[in-house]
């Protein structure tokens, strides 16, 4: 208890809904499965949102293998601290991130933790992040739902609407399905899926060719009655822009790929 007759609980969770009522939107980039690239679309949408003059937050919540510091040149960088506040780094312009990756002494250093150290940190950095007013909040979770996503999902509550990341195949598809069924036991809504490595664009010809397959997340999204974002093709740039931390959106304004990116946003802007 403290002084004035309230509980510990009663100040943090006071403290929680402060920092989240100046937050406009926010969005948890989910995946059912790893390996479809969600850490990617969620940099990618943030920085698309930057570009239409927002100001956003992005906030890595992937304990275990944060790759948003990679993705955005930031490796070697840390966080600063004030009075226990978390201050987040400026990138960008108008981009502003917090990351586990950011916190730790090596790139290399593994975070062995359990549910609750996990449930506690994530409470720290949406309470204690000087974010100020943002018009997008972009939280990455760790693929599945697991304690992350859980985490991230009971503590915001309705405050914030997934968009869930998958490939056109029926073996992500299966898992992705999973997640929507996720989000709606914790009653978080779904702002829609993207299709990611949604065909293949040859850097020769421009040409798009559906090597992967293609409309698996669109009849999802159909069959689970929820929006489709849109998809976005494979781009053998999209690579070399996560390992180089030059963003792609940046890099590659004019491309194919960048304006799908461009038409999700506008999708997800007009849905606010």
């Amino acid at each position: 208890m403290t002084e004035c007759g309230h509980t510990t609980q009663d100040t943090d969770d006071h403290l929680l809904q402060e920092r989240l009522s100046r937050i406009g939107r926010t969005l948890m980039v989910l995946s059912g499965k790893g390996g479809v690239g969600k850490s990617t679309v969620a940099v990618n949408l943030a920085l698309s949102l930057t570009a239409r003059g927002q100001r956003v937050g992005l906030l890595d919540v992937d304990i275990h293998g944060p790759s948003i510091p990679k993705m955005l040149g930031l490796n070697g960088r840390k966080v600063g601290v004030r009075e226990n506040e978390i201050i987040p780094i400026e990138c960008f312009g108008r981009l502003h991130v917090v990351s586990m990756g950011l916190l730790i002494e090596h790139d290399d250093q593994p975070v062995v933790w359990r549910g609750a150290l996990k449930y506690n940190v994530i409470k720290e950095f949406l309470q204690h992040v000087m974010w100020g007013n943002l018009d997008y909040l972009v939280i990455d979770a760790p693929p599945g739902t697991g304690d992350e996503p859980l985490s991230v999902g009971q503590l915001i509550k309705e405050r914030a609407s997934a968009v869930i990341v998958t490939t056109p195949q029926q073996v992500a598809t299966i898992d992705v399905a999973k997640c929507i069924t996720f989000c709606n036991q914790l009653h978080l809504p779904v702002a829609g899926i993207i299709e990611n490595m949604s065909g293949f664009i040859c850097p020769h010809c421009g040409k798009e060719v559906d090597i992967f397959s293609k409309g698996g997340g669109k009849e999802l999204a159909s069959r689970m009655n929820v929006p489709f974002l849109g998809a976005v093709p494979l781009d053998p740039d999209i690579v070399k822009s996560g390992d180089s931390g030059e963003p792609y959106v940046l890099s590659y304004t004019n491309t194919e790929t960048a304006k799908r990116f461009d038409e999700i946003v506008e999708k997800i802007t007009a849905g606010s």
